[in-house]
């Protein structure tokens, strides 16, 4: 009998442990999608998972906007033109929003310009990158974080940096 109990003892923690592996290797090997700077708009949804947040869309004649609302109380809108495309981000909030996530491909480009002499902050100067291919405004204080990022070359015909808010 107390043969009987460890062997099914055993079988269970073989069982526990099978289930834990796939889990991990499940979650190692899914990396999730996000509607980020020049990518398509249809991961939106995972962002709004990987903020906890909110989904509102708004259409103007150009573009659509995709606001997230997340659980930290920062908004985040992406702006996706009529090819589907998020041409621009912006946020606002008490806390900056996560700029990998949003930034993408664009984000290494970004923290290049963080990092150069001619952008370190100093004081409360806000962030200004315009490069040809890539402009990110950014800037606050504690608890009132804004800016907005945008690829030039992909602002929808008509429309000006200055409707990215």
């Amino acid at each position: 009998m107390k043969q009987r109990i460890s062997q099914l003892r055993i079988s269970s923690m073989k069982r526990a442990l099978s289930v834990g592996i796939l889990s991990a290797t499940t979650l190692i090997t899914v990396s999730p999608a996000f509607a980020a700077l020049g990518e398509p708009v249809s991961s939106v949804q995972a962002d709004q998972a990987h903020m906890q947040g909110t989904l509102r869309t708004r259409q103007s004649q150009a573009y659509t906007i995709h606001e997230i609302r997340a659980a930290t109380g920062t908004i985040v809108r992406e702006y996706v033109s009529s090819s589907g495309r998020v041409f621009a981000v912006a946020w606002q909030g008490p806390w900056p929003p996560d700029m990998r996530q949003i930034l993408g491909s664009y984000f290494e480009q970004y923290q290049q310009a963080v990092q150069a002499p001619t952008n370190s902050p100093a004081g409360r100067k806000p962030l200004r990158i315009e490069q040809p291919g890539f402009v990110v405004h950014a800037g606050g204080h504690m608890r009132s974080f804004t800016g907005h990022a945008y690829i030039p070359d992909m602002l929808p015909q008509g429309v000006s940096a200055e409707e990215i808010r």
